[in-house]
């Protein structure tokens, strides 16, 4: 009767623990629930039917809708201009960002000035940054072409020419988001212990020694947790294309995101824009699952 006694009570302990719990994560799960799981199953759910310009289901078409979406050339260009914009604009921030990062980190007169000026577009939206950059690409009172001029270089269409528009989109993101990556990994070389360094240096180690066996495998939580988030925003991107060149010259900008937005807003075909939206959650998944796959192995902690 006594062991029988003692497991109901530890069984009603376990009842009041999972229910107290469960009130705790009762709003996260509410929020979740209406700004994320429901928008996904909505979205799932749209993906398999003709829609009205209201966004209600008229005819249910099953999987056609990936099939034209698969077969249709347009997507197949929004799709390799997705992962070429990816490729230019995800190392090329990180490296940047971590050359940056380096050069602050250290202890020299006047370096928090640096520190301001590297972190600063952070803080600025990105209309305001795509309109700044609309400017420096304007092909006769832009910047950069003013520069090309006086080296006897002709102008470039940088977001009229489809040979350049993701280019310049791309250097557009770069320099958004350099300010962010950049806080980020300095704040990754500022938790590494003294201690590593000051042993490397009884040792007689050199900069770039120290810098290849203390510095980059120290920082290589911060470094897979700054690859990670850089990757899904930049399939994620949208106002610096919708400001620059609406997904144009010639669909040479219009990325999935963008290609969503106007099958969505423009086209109203919200079944088709559901199935690409489908088509990107998965693609980032994917990536997602990789990069903790492969990457966390390299990842070292302290």
């Amino acid at each position: 009767m006594t062991e029988i006694s003692f497991e109901n009570v530890k069984k009603k302990q376990r009842v009041k623990s999972f229910t107290k719990g469960m009130l705790f994560l009762l709003p996260s799960i509410v929020l979740f629930g209406a700004f994320l799981f429901y928008p996904l199953f909505k979205t799932m759910y749209l993906s398999f039917f003709l829609t009205n310009a209201r966004g209600e289901t008229t005819v249910f078409v099953g999987l056609q809708n990936y099939i034209e979406m698969f077969t249709s050339p347009i997507f197949h260009q929004s799709m390799k201009s997705t992962f070429l914009f990816v490729l230019y604009t995800v190392p090329t921030t990180i490296i940047i960002a971590l050359l940056l990062a380096v050069l602050a980190n250290e202890k020299l007169k006047g370096i928090g000035f640096f520190r301001t000026i590297f972190s600063s577009t952070m803080g600025i939206s990105v209309a305001a940054a795509s309109v700044f950059w609309l400017y420096m690409f304007h092909p006769s009172i832009g910047f950069l072409n003013q520069i090309l001029s006086l080296f006897g270089v002709e102008s470039i269409g940088w977001l009229t020419d489809p040979k350049w528009a993701l280019i310049a989109v791309a250097v557009t993101t770069i320099w958004m988001n350099l300010g962010f990556t950049f806080l980020v990994l300095l704040g990754g070389l500022q938790s590494i212990d003294s201690y590593l360094y000051e042993s490397a240096d009884i040792d007689g180690a050199g900069y770039f020694h120290k810098l290849r066996r203390i510095t980059i495998p120290m920082l290589s939580p911060t470094l897979f947790f700054v690859i990670t988030v850089t990757i899904i925003n930049a399939f994620q991107t949208f106002g610096q294309i919708d400001i620059l060149t609406q997904g144009g010259p010639q669909n040479s900008t219009n990325l999935i995101v963008y290609s969503i937005y106007r099958e969505a807003f423009t086209n109203y075909q919200f079944g088709t824009a559901s199935a690409q939206a489908i088509v990107l959650f998965i693609i980032i998944l994917i990536m997602t699952i990789i990069q903790f796959k492969l990457g966390e192995r390299k990842v070292h902690y302290q």
